[in-house]
């Protein structure tokens, strides 16, 4: 019994672990399939909706939802062929509304995501797991779609679609999964060849790091999304300018409100191909208005075959005017973001100048950074276009590759230059703040020049706390130890106090000068003298030149005796006493008695030491 209870526990966990893998990766695939759901459901829901409002409808119900089923499959960039026309040749429907294509990413994106929180008793998934399952859930609900919208007016070739549909969802899925780990750095494939390794390495990794690659990322990013909303703009301004034929367009394509509401979806799931369709105008190479046809700023080459829809109106006819030229004002904001998005990064506004990267890093991360805006117009732009009919109408919309270099022109030809530009004049403004301001020229005092010049003029010698006593000095009046010129007044004992101000008397008291009889005379004592000067006195044998002696330091230590002087000590009580404001006592600054020393402590134990000593304040 006992052998047999300790072999169950073991088994027992091993199962519970397999059970929850399994309940984990339903789960996955559960998710994938709702999200999957929840994009054809909306769209069925939109559709079914203008077929009960539709006065006239074509179908029965079962149309709508054929109807639906291809619009979402549209929406994954699946191809769609319409079998009806008049001619009776199935026309092929390839332009994607890319509104409609943020649904299903969406989906999937937050499917992928939240399959790989961990759930409370089961194993958490790995990131290849979540994207495996999620997506082949997703594909399955997918399949099932392509297999209903085949006998509906809009039909999708099975082998194309299972080419088209799983990129995606795939995509999407593995954008989940990547954000929910953390957005981790992915290194280098390690599969790619020693050569190209090695030259990513040198051109990329080398100038500015891993650092770089990620603001190369974000200036491209910023940059297409500029190049994006600029074509939105334009687009915009067009449509202004081309209100009429719109309006007209609009009304004639259908006369009651739910087919003018259908139009009016389908226009605004358009807007964002309208919008790359402007940036390729935008940035030189247009787009086709047909296989007969283009629209650049120069004008429109060729005879359009345009169908009626409000957003075409707004393409632009006849030879190109200065306000058509204008257009390329918006990859000339694209490629200037280009610099200003790597120069934020590469010379920051409170770096110093050896913080900076170099030259050929900037260059190198601002051309990335082209590349990156570049190979993300170049997809958006084979996204918006494709055909419409056949014919004249099998060529619509920007053609990639043209657009992508367009892109990458511009960013390389006006990026790279700017970055370096403004690289230079941010490290031309840090220098100049870098250099010393030259300090101003030592002044002495009136009469003996005792105090440092550093230490009156607010050089290195000044103090912080000195500022408030020098403008309390400065309003003293014609009182007692006012400040006046003259000669240098000698008190009791030789301490040069009555024609300094506070300050001075400070001054004179910290550095020592003065102290001890004869100092106003230019005794000794260690003091400093005038022009920042040491020795015996204002110009005695053992003054040191500054600018001579690399040793020389404008600050010593005082000796503690000069602290303690009669005139030092009144010098700061009459500091005191002006601070107050009329609140101290007018008594004078008397040595008061102190505890006497401990036998043990006092040195020599002589009778010098047995007397008290005194308190100043």
């Amino acid at each position: 019994m006992t052998q047999l209870t300790e072999h169950s526990a073991p088994l027992s966990s091993a199962a519970a672990l397999e059970r929850g893998r399994a309940a984990a990766l339903t789960s996955a695939v559960l998710r994938g399939a709702t999200a999957a759901g929840l994009g054809l459901g909306a769209i069925a829901v939109l559709v079914m909706a203008m077929w009960i409002t539709s006065p006239f409808p074509d179908s029965g119900a079962g149309g709508a939802l054929h109807i639906a089923a291809g619009l979402w499959l549209l929406g994954h960039g699946v191809e769609l062929v319409r079998p009806d026309t008049l001619s009776g040749t199935p026309a092929p429907i390839g332009v994607v509304p890319l509104l409609l294509m943020g649904l299903p990413a969406w989906l999937t994106y937050r499917a992928a995501r939240d399959a790989l929180e961990p759930d409370e008793g089961r194993p958490q998934l790995t990131g290849l797991g979540a994207v495996c399952t999620v997506s082949g859930g997703y594909l399955l609900v997918g399949a099932a779609a392509v297999l209903y919208a085949g006998g509906g007016a809009l039909t999708a070739h099975p082998l194309r679609a299972a080419l088209t549909l799983p990129v995606l969802t795939v995509l999407s899925a593995a954008a989940g999964a990547w954000t929910a780990h953390g957005c981790p750095r992915v290194p280098l494939p390690q599969r790619l060849p020693g050569a190209v390794r090695r030259l990513l390495v040198r051109t990329v990794w080398a100038p500015a790091g891993r650092r770089g690659v990620v603001v190369a990322g974000r200036s491209g990013a910023a940059a297409f999304l500029l190049l994006v909303g600029g074509g939105a703009l334009l687009v915009g301004g067009s449509l202004v300018w081309h209100g009429d034929p719109a309006h007209t367009s609009f009304v004639q394509l259908a006369g009651d409100w739910s087919g003018r509401v259908a139009v009016l979806l389908l226009g605004l799931a358009l807007v964002p191909n309208a919008a790359v369709w402007g940036a390729a105008y935008g940035l030189g190479p247009g787009f086709a208005l047909g296989t007969t046809a283009t629209a650049t700023p120069l004008g429109v080459v060729g005879t359009p075959a345009l169908p009626s829809f409000p957003l075409l109106a707004a393409v632009p006819d006849g030879p190109g005017t200065p306000l058509n030229w204008a257009a390329v004002g918006v990859p000339v904001v694209a490629g200037l973001a280009v610099a200003w998005f790597t120069v934020r990064v590469a010379a920051p506004p409170y770096a110093r100048c050896e913080e900076a990267w170099s030259a050929r890093g900037t260059a190198l991360t601002a051309a990335l950074g082209g590349v990156v805006c570049a190979g993300l117009t170049a997809v958006l732009a084979g996204l918006a276009g494709g055909p419409l009919g056949n014919g004249r109408l099998a060529a619509f919309g920007p053609v990639w590759w043209l657009t992508g270099a367009a892109a990458l022109a511009w960013t390389l030809a006006l990026g790279v230059p700017a970055a370096l530009l403004l690289r230079l004049w941010r490290l031309r403004e840090r220098r100049q703040k870098d250099v010393p301001a030259a300090e101003p020229p030592a002044e002495s005092l009136p009469a003996t020049g005792a105090v440092a010049g550093g230490a009156e003029s607010g050089g290195p010698g000044a103090a912080w706390w000195r500022a408030p006593w020098r403008r309390l000095a400065g309003r003293r009046g014609a009182g007692e130890g006012a400040a006046t010129p003259g000669p240098l007044a000698v008190s009791e004992g030789g301490e040069g106090i009555g024609g300094l101000d506070i300050l001075d008397a400070l001054a004179v008291a910290e550095a020592g000068v003065g102290a001890g009889p004869g100092a106003g005379a230019g005794g000794t004592g260690g003091t400093r003298g005038a022009g920042g000067t040491r020795g015996t006195g204002a110009g005695g044998p053992e003054a040191v030149d500054p600018d001579l002696d690399p040793d020389f330091e404008p600050y010593d230590f005082l000796p503690a005796e000069a602290w303690h002087e009669r005139g030092a000590r009144e010098a700061r009580w009459a500091a005191f006493k002006e601070a107050s404001g009329g609140l101290m006592a007018d008594f004078p600054a008397t040595p008061g008695p102190l505890a006497p020393e401990p036998p043990s402590l006092r040195k020599g134990g002589s009778d010098a030491d047995e007397d008290p000593g005194v308190v100043t304040p």
